[in-house]
């Protein structure tokens, strides 16, 4: 019936429009051509075999697929709450930008959100809050097997590749590093050009070794010695696994493979490129722990580490257990949280694979604990860091540190548009496009990035001075405390078992001792 309407009407407005225009007058050929072309339209429509909707529903069932498109936009700029946004709310995006650009905004009229929600978090004020510190404290990164330790910024670059992020992008971030003198993770792209600004460079390493890996894909130790000598890389890491895809490989199309790409990663032009989701350097624990210190010692003695998503805390306790008997291990542990986002994953692996930050930290800081090696190994976190806040939480949570990368997107003018798997990003932060790319102004973002990190780290002291602690190393579990009802709330402290340092070695308390007895240093085990 609907079809037969539209088709009718279509088609009755096409001829009167016609005959309007070849009997009255020629203006109405104005009128007579799109109404003509939407009647051909709905007649496609009708025959087209790909769409039912559109074969039922001819012409007016494009108004679905043109409301679907839109519908990312319409939801962000007129549905959604200042604060219930994802992956980013809108007050945080907000934060980002302004600090990136320098204004340092107030909140008028109180919180919007609901602070008697269940899961709300709070940090503890104290009644004889500090004066700010002047200066930032630095992390020492290095163990006792380091000969040339670095000292990290609370806030860093995360990993983020050239290839996945545009040349323009790469080279703000690494400007910016440089203005503010922090850390930026190359991710598992390979050292490029666009990295070489002056800023600090952590050299990740992935499953496909780029930029030092053999013709058949493997590790190629010499090449990589080469370049861990350059003196921007200050450390250099191995990726295990990442929070938006945790146990995942990927696939680079050879179309993709353009000759800047291909010199930097060293695979062959326009071949596609497989990462595997496993690694040839190890397949046990043991074999891990001795890579990294060949890692290190192939770097010329600088820091070595490894990042991973949790998973089974098991399978970290027999990388402790290696450790402990091989007398090595890496300098530090980077844990990204399965909230996580700057890599392109299926659903099913973004929604439900790998452990979340504040459980996956707390975890592995435990663990490092239980077993007397935290003194030695520093903890980074990644997963949603923005906001001064964040900062602190984690440092909290045990880490030492923090890195972000889609912060760093939104300081570079990311707008949270999700097209970044696609080559059309809108603002040129992740596409190879030229015509997009144009768009980033290269010194413009370069001093953002550098806003950005100082005033998100000068909040985390503020916040830190008004809790009543000199710095990091004071603040304890107990500050932060999370509703868990209506009319409870519990501490950190509270919610969570804190090892205290050996406890694993003298006895592990009950909800450890199965994954402890089972840990084996030459197998992971499941």
């Amino acid at each position: 019936m609907i079809r037969s309407v539209v088709l009718a009407t279509a088609w009755a407005l096409a001829a009167g429009a016609v005959v309007l225009a070849l009997g009255a007058s020629p203006w109405w050929w104005t009128a007579a051509g799109p109404l003509l072309a939407a009647a051909f339209l709905a007649v496609y429509d009708c025959l087209q075999r790909r769409r039912s909707l559109l074969r039922n529903y001819p012409l007016v069932g494009r108004l679905r697929y043109l409301m679907e498109k839109i519908r990312p936009e319409l939801q962000q700029y007129f549905i959604e709450r200042n604060y219930d946004g994802r992956p980013y709310d809108r007050e945080v995006r907000t934060s980002v930008y302004e600090r990136a650009k320098g204004i340092h905004g107030q909140e008028a009229f109180g919180t919007e959100r609901d602070v008697y929600q269940d899961g709300y978090e709070y940090l503890l004020p104290s009644l004889a809050p500090r004066a700010v510190a002047e200066e930032p404290p630095r992390v020492r990164i290095g163990g006792p097997d380091c000969s040339r330790p670095y000292d990290m910024a609370l806030l860093n670059v995360s990993a983020m590749s050239f290839g996945a992020l545009s040349p323009q992008a790469i080279e703000a971030l690494n400007r910016g590093a440089a203005l503010g003198g922090f850390a930026h993770d190359t991710g598992e792209g390979g050292l490029s050009d666009h990295h070489r600004f002056g800023g600090d460079l952590i050299w990740e390493l992935g499953t496909g070794y780029f930029g030092c890996r053999t013709a058949d894909g493997g590790f190629d130790p010499s090449v990589f010695a080469a370049k861990a000598a350059d003196d921007q890389v200050k450390c250099v890491a191995l990726k295990l696994s990442q929070g938006a895809k945790p146990g995942i490989g990927g696939v680079l199309p050879g179309a993709k493979v353009d000759a800047e790409i291909a010199r930097v990663r060293g695979v062959p032009q326009g071949e596609t490129v497989i990462s595997p989701p496993y690694h040839r350097v190890f397949g046990t624990p043991r074999e891990l722990v001795l890579f990294m210190a060949r890692m290190r010692e192939l770097a010329g003695g600088k820091p070595a580490g490894f990042k991973l998503c949790p998973g089974s805390r098991r399978q970290f306790l027999a990388v402790c257990k290696a450790m402990l008997e091989e007398g090595t291990g890496p300098d530090f542990i980077v844990v990204d949280g399965s909230e996580g986002g700057t890599g392109a994953a299926p659903l099913e692996f973004a929604d439900n694979l790998g452990t979340p930050l504040t459980e996956g930290l707390i975890m592995v800081h435990n663990a490092l604990v239980g077993t007397g090696l935290r003194e030695r190994i520093r903890i980074g976190a990644s997963g949603k860091v923005a906001t001064g806040s964040d900062i602190v939480k984690r440092l909290l949570q045990g880490a030492d540190y923090t890195n972000a990368a889609r912060a760093m997107m939104f300081a570079l003018g990311c707008i949270q548009a999700q097209r970044c798997h696609t080559n059309e990003c809108p603002v040129g932060v992740t596409t190879q496009d030229p015509r997009r790319t144009r768009a980033l102004d290269v010194p413009d973002k370069a001093a953002r990035v550098h806003r950005y990190q100082h005033s998100a780290v000068a909040s985390a002291l503020e916040i830190m001075a008004a809790m009543g602690v000199a710095g990091p190393s004071a603040l304890r579990p107990h500050q932060l405390v999370r509703r868990t009802d209506p009319v409870t709330v519990r501490s950190y402290l509270e919610l969570y078992d804190w090892l205290e340092p050996g406890e694993l070695l003298e006895g592990a308390p009950r909800e450890w001792s199965d994954d402890w007895e089972a840990a084996h240093p030459d197998r992971f085990g499941g």
